[in-house]
């Protein structure tokens, strides 16, 4: 199935995809927990893989609970 959200992602996009305002997206890019945008097209994007790794990163490491304490007991292995 794929994605309703564009790979690439305008402002008002961005922030509606992380579940803020656009002044708390904002805010959040710029004490550097979610990742500024880049120039595409004369415009600012956000890249929506780039979005998903630092909401994983903010909530967690986006490793399940269960993965990790595989880990923990077994190592490498477990991966």
């Amino acid at each position: 199935m794929a994605s309703a959200w564009p790979r690439l992602m305008k402002l008002a996009n961005a922030a509606a995809y992380v579940d803020m305002t656009a002044p708390a997206f904002l805010r959040e890019v710029e004490s550097g927990r979610l990742p500024a945008g880049r120039l595409v097209g004369g415009k600012e994007h956000w890249d929506k893989l780039a979005l998903d790794r630092a909401v994983d990163a903010i909530m967690g490491g986006g490793e399940p609970d269960w993965r990790k304490d595989l880990r923990r007991r077994y190592g490498k292995a477990a991966a």
